[in-house]
């Protein structure tokens, strides 16, 4: 935040590159603005990355990426899984072999090589993800949280990994930049 906005408030720049979210873009491309130069900006922004999964699919190697693209880097890559979209005729199976892996899931400091998901950047980021996990989960078909070792994350910005099952992609309103994975 501090980095970011100095820079984009510097007359040596010519040209900004971001990743990340449609809000914080807006803001950059106020602070860019107000240079006498023109300044380039190109932004990667609020998409919902999905993967669709029909019965051709062998469910392991789902199940590794799925883990993988949803978890890893605490889902905080622009390239992370948001949205899984089953076959109706692969679902329950999918999903259960899911769970059982998010089951072995380890979430802490990223320092101990047996941690598989560490924290989100930021508190803010992290009452965020909260405040949609708490909602979402209020009409979700299902929900399964990873487990979590209240030590291993008592210092940090966790989020346990979630995988939220909808009864429809609509009910999806805006991209989730975290360890948060959305079943369809």
């Amino acid at each position: 935040e501090v980095v970011g906005a100095a820079l984009t408030q510097s007359p040596k720049i010519d040209g900004v590159i971001f990743t990340g979210s449609t809000a914080v873009a807006k803001e950059i491309e106020k602070a860019i603005a107000i240079h006498t130069k023109s300044i380039i900006l190109i932004a990667e922004t609020g998409g919902q990355n999905a993967m669709i999964v029909d019965s051709s699919a062998l469910p392991e190697q789902v199940v590794a990426d799925v883990l993988a693209s949803a978890f890893d880097s605490a889902g905080q890559r622009c390239s992370a899984l948001r949205v899984l979209c089953l076959q109706t005729e692969i679902a329950d199976k999918t999903i259960a072999m899911i769970q059982g892996a998010m089951a072995e899931l380890k979430v802490g400091n990223p320092l101990n090589l047996a941690t598989d998901v560490g924290p989100v950047i930021d508190r803010e980021a992290q009452i965020n993800l909260q405040k949609h996990i708490d909602q979402t989960c209020q009409y979700a078909v299902s929900v399964t949280h990873a487990p979590v070792d209240e030590t291993a994350i008592r210092h940090g910005s966790f989020i346990t990994p979630v995988m939220i099952e909808l009864s429809d992609i609509t009910e999806l309103k805006q991209e989730v930049f975290g360890p948060v994975l959305h079943v369809i």
